[in-house]
């Protein structure tokens, strides 16, 4: 786990008026182990858990929206419904792009932002200010195509 990500994520809760309390650094240290995951609420409070023995689910759910209130973490929900929570990337201006398999469940995620020139047009065009995108192909990838 990077100290660094950890003292930037500090600052950004400093920032927006709270502090890195003992709870909400479990949670965010699970959210860095497990960035490649896309974990539910609760995936995460099982291993919140594991590193705070005290901590209820209630104070996960309100640490995971304050750290989503902050741009800090993404809320996402993909084809099965359930919100998961990704790590925004540090210094990122949007949420990264996703490719869904919808045959084994795999989330592969794209970090180039591929949709400026569209946030343009949209902007332009119908006058519409975008303060940020999201973008899921579904399909199926290269393992299932192959097997």
């Amino acid at each position: 786990m990077s100290e660094k990500q950890i003292e930037s994520i500090r600052t950004q809760l400093h920032d927006g008026g709270y502090k890195l309390t003992p709870q909400r650094e479990a949670t965010v240290q699970v959210l860095i182990e497990n960035e490649k995951d896309h974990l539910t609420a609760e995936e995460i409070y099982l291993l919140v858990k594991m590193k705070s023995h005290d901590i209820g689910l209630a104070t996960v759910y309100r640490t995971l929206e304050m750290l989503t209130e902050l741009k800090i973490i993404d809320k996402i929900s993909f084809t099965d419904g359930v919100a998961r929570y990704d790590l925004r990337k540090e210094g990122a201006k949007h949420f990264h792009h996703h490719l869904l398999c919808l045959e084994c469940g795999d989330i592969e995620e794209i970090e180039e932002d591929l949709l400026l020139e569209v946030e343009k047009l949209v902007e332009r065009d119908f006058r519409f200010k975008v303060s940020d995108h999201r973008l899921t192909f579904h399909g199926v990838c290269h393992k299932c195509q192959t097997n």
